[in-house]
């Protein structure tokens, strides 16, 4: 039985201040790290920097070895690429040196990188457990259950656990879901199926990076695992969510994009074709995973962001947008970033699910209606009902 990591409430700090930015000490090792690294490629220069960004949590520091990656994702453009697995790392770190305290440990994270951090902190926390049953997993998370407790690192709790249960699984998919079903309430299950289909994918498309080296513990345990689990199907995009029940088919399909961009080499517009060859009623998920993706591989620049987005049919647009707005938001929990891009985006239909999209995030980062009433203030009049509505602040849809 896992021993309950409930209990502690930690406050989510501010990210570190210009986007994650960094001190002086941060810049110079950033500095030295390229210098090791940069003219490495593929999973040796991965090896080399996590050889130097892991090790600085116990020299440094969990905050140095954030604000270093975010002057390194500022400087190499690849590394940004994969910044929130880098994160997950840091993360990972800390939760290994912080074992006694996970609160703690999960306090001294931030939220850039789309909050790899924190996710890793509750991969560490599965590596020594033994067992897993439906009072652990509740209790694991138990601090932010409450409806006054803070709801975005509630998201990244469940959604940690998702990665860490399917780690604890030695990446038994399946068992990793059955894991997040014994949670109690529809919200925390939701997001933590995301987080083992998030695993899924990327221990399968960067089976070498450290923040995977979990598995290889995993598998020194006995898990009752039978043969193991087909991760991805190069023959069939669709897959895994092509075998999913149901319940999970939306929490798949967001994720289902990054199959699909892996195979294709990055090719956007067979993406797009591919989503629609998801089952009609998650369509719409589909399309706003790419919008994720497009988030990434725009590297945050809005023209480039729209351009992308074009290659999803006029009907499926609006997701595309929602999947943007909401990751640029995700990336350091900054709604004006989220405004910005909105302000940008052509077409009425598609401005509406944007600001939607920013109310959702609003909803996440802000308990308080008068603050999530705020937060939508600066929306342009025509759209402040569409913020409204993703925030909770009307139960009337907009047209």
């Amino acid at each position: 039985m896992v021993a309950a990591a409930g209990g502690y409430l930690v406050t989510r700090p501010r990210a570190l201040a210009s986007r994650g930015g960094a001190g002086t000490d941060s810049i110079a090792l950033a500095d030295s790290a390229l210098g090791r690294c940069r003219a490495q490629s593929g999973d040796v220069q991965m090896d080399c920097y996590d050889g130097f960004l892991v090790p600085l949590v116990a020299a440094r520091g969990v905050r140095t070895a954030l604000g270093t990656l975010n002057v390194l994702a500022a400087r190499d453009a690849q590394l940004r690429v994969d910044s929130h697995v880098y994160a997950h790392a840091i993360g990972i770190a800390a939760g290994r040196a912080g074992r006694a305290d996970v609160g703690r440990a999960f306090a001294s994270c931030t939220e850039i990188f789309q909050s790899g951090c924190y996710h890793g902190v509750i991969q560490a926390y599965f590596e020594d457990v033994r067992a897993v049953d439906t009072a652990s997993v509740n209790a694991l998370c138990s601090s932010y259950a409450s409806p006054a407790a803070d709801q975005w690192l509630r998201f990244q709790c469940v959604h940690g656990m998702g990665h860490g249960l399917t780690m604890f699984y030695g990446h038994d998919l399946p068992r990793a879901l059955a894991g997040c079903d014994q949670l109690r309430a529809g919200w925390d299950r939701e997001s933590c199926y995301g987080g083992a289909f998030m695993e899924n994918v990327v221990n399968a498309t960067a089976p070498h990076h450290a923040a995977h080296a979990l598995h290889s513990h995993a598998a020194a345990h006995d898990r009752g695992a039978a043969a193991p689990f087909k991760a991805l199907d190069p023959t069939d995009l669709q897959y895994p969510c092509s075998i999913m029940a149901e319940r999970f088919l939306a929490a798949c399909y967001n994720l289902q994009t990054s199959v699909m961009l892996f195979f294709t080499h990055g090719d956007m517009a067979a993406t797009a074709r591919s989503c629609l060859g998801a089952p009609q009623p998650v369509r719409p998920v589909c399309f706003q995973g790419m919008g994720r993706e497009v988030s990434a591989y725009s590297r945050h620049d809005h023209q480039e962001a729209i351009r992308l987005c074009g290659f999803a049919r006029a009907e499926y647009q609006p997701w595309c947008h929602f999947g943007v707005v909401k990751d640029f938001i995700f990336l350091a929990a900054r709604v004006d970033d989220g405004i910005a891009y909105c302000r940008s985006v052509p077409g009425s239909a598609n401005r509406l699910k944007c600001y939607e999209a920013v109310g959702e995030q609003i909803a996440t980062l802000r308990n308080n209606p008068t603050e999530r009433e705020a937060a939508c203030g600066p929306v342009t009049a025509p759209y402040r009902d569409a913020c409204r509505y993703g925030a909770r602040l009307t139960s009337v849809l907009p047209r």
